[in-house]
């Protein structure tokens, strides 16, 4: 499924538009200025219960190797988004 799809099944399942239904994924999951981003930048968690939740993780510095020369190079600490599914949301994949 992509962003298309989820606009359009949202769309049928609540009864509106495509336009508005395009908003309100725009709202939640927009890079810049959506609700998760804006909030996972800001440090905070976001719990969706029965769902699942998106945080963020520090990674620390390290080394790797390039591929291609074998060169060891330096990779500084960076902080990535992540996400955890809920028990509900596992279980209903599973079964």
């Amino acid at each position: 499924m992509n962003k298309g799809d989820l606009v359009e099944m949202l769309a049928e399942r609540v009864n509106l538009s495509k336009a508005h239904a395009s908003r309100v994924v725009e709202a939640l999951f927009n890079v810049e200025k959506g609700l998760v981003a804006t909030t996972l930048k800001r440090g905070e968690k976001v719990q969706i219960t029965g769902f699942g939740s998106f945080e963020t993780r520090k990674r620390g510095p390290r080394t790797a190797r390039n591929p291609r020369t074998g060169e060891t190079i330096y990779l500084p600490a960076t902080v990535a988004p992540v996400f955890r599914a809920g028990r509900p949301l596992k279980d209903s994949v599973a079964h």
